[in-house]
Parts: structure tokens; sequence; C-alpha cells
């Protein structure tokens, strides 16, 4: 594969995740567009919001894992070169930060506009 195509991007993801990866990408949308606004509506982020989100990180991860073992054709004693083992740890991460993103977006709306946090400006 000399060049990045993103239809064959686009039929590997479809071919890793079958019907998963529609609603993951919804999820991940939605996601973004309900942190953005809130961090708009909040002006920036607060802290104490933000480090008890950032306890959803491993089991975040860890949830990323599990879907990405339970989904694909393969599992992880598959896993071979080292490229096996970065997309492993990739999804590890990106379950991770999407788990902090969900619990402090979650946390935001369902509380409102906490004025005992500290601002951090963005």
């Amino acid at each position: 594969m000399k060049e990045l195509d993103p239809r064959i991007l686009l039929a590997v993801f479809q071919e890793m995740l079958g019907t998963m990866l529609w609603p993951l990408l919804a999820l991940v949308l939605l996601g973004t567009l309900a942190f953005l606004l809130l961090v708009l509506r909040e002006r920036g982020l607060r802290s104490r919001r933000l480090v008890r989100a950032q306890l959803l990180a491993l089991p975040g991860g860890a949830l990323a894992l599990w879907i990405m073992a339970s989904v694909s054709s393969s599992g992880f004693t598959d896993a071979g070169g080292p490229a096996d083992w970065l997309l492993i740890i990739l999804v590890f991460a990106l379950g991770a930060a999407g788990a902090v993103v969900v619990g402090y977006t979650l946390a935001g709306w369902l509380s409102g506009n906490s004025r005992s946090d500290k601002l951090i400006n963005t």
C-alpha cells in the first residue's frame, strides 16, 4: 500500500468492527460535539471535574480493548509484529481518552455549571 486512501481505511474499519463501526462513530461525533458545547458554555475546563473524569481512563482503555477483541476475528495472541502491538496500544489510548471526555461531558451536563470548581482557561 503506497498511498493512504480514506476509502480503503473505511473498508478496513468496516471489516474489523462490522456493525459496531457506525454506532461507535456516532458516539465519537456526538460526544465531541457535546464536549465542545460544554467547554464553550462554561468558557473553559473545570479542574475538579477533569481530575474525576481521568479516573475513567484505565477502565475506558480496557473496555476499548475488550470491544476490539470481541468484534475482531483475531485475538491478542495473534498479534505478531510491531504494527499489531502499536495498534493495540493506540486502541487502549483512544479508549482511555474517549472515556475521560465522555465522563467529563456527562458530569458537566448532568451537574450544571458548578461555581466551586476552579476554571482552567483554554
